[in-house]
């Protein structure tokens, strides 16, 4: 189950000028590609949360230059760039009383989306999404998006 899971950096940061500019020159610096990302503000600060392709690297990185930054593990929903693709991840998640904290989603150059979830159960998630026919990527496929 573990092989589906995908690890999500998240660094918690003064909502002020610069500080992004900071933290994606300090990704840049060590060569890291951001595949995902959202903000998140609270006030005097934020929340930003992404899928890079050497997540060790980056928490490494940005922890050396002072920011408070963690790991989650998060999951990866492969699905169609369609109406009503979101709501069918939503009710086979609901329908099985899992619990959804927060998402972000995009869509890649091959025209599928892709759902970055975070989920109250992650290793029944990748369950009952597996048995539904739903294809989760891993942090080998972060690395090709």
């Amino acid at each position: 189950m573990e092989n589906k899971m995908i690890k999500q950096i998240s660094v918690f940061a003064e909502n002020k000028p610069a500080r992004l500019e900071r933290m994606t020159e300090i990704l840049k610096l060590a060569n890291i590609n951001i595949r995902a990302f959202t903000i998140a503000e609270a006030g005097d600060f934020g929340v930003l949360r992404m899928v890079v392709d050497k997540p060790d690297t980056a928490h490494r990185q940005l922890n050396e230059a002072g920011f408070t930054v963690s790991e989650t593990d998060v999951l990866g929903v492969e699905m169609s760039d369609s109406p009503g693709a979101l709501h069918e991840i939503a009710h086979i998640l609901g329908s099985n009383n899992i619990n959804v904290d927060y998402a972000y989603a995009f869509v890649t150059a091959t025209q599928k989306a892709l759902l970055i979830i975070r989920v109250d159960n992650i290793n029944n998630a990748i369950t009952v999404l597996g048995n539904a026919g739903v294809v989760l990527i891993d942090m080998k496929e972060v690395e090709m998006i």
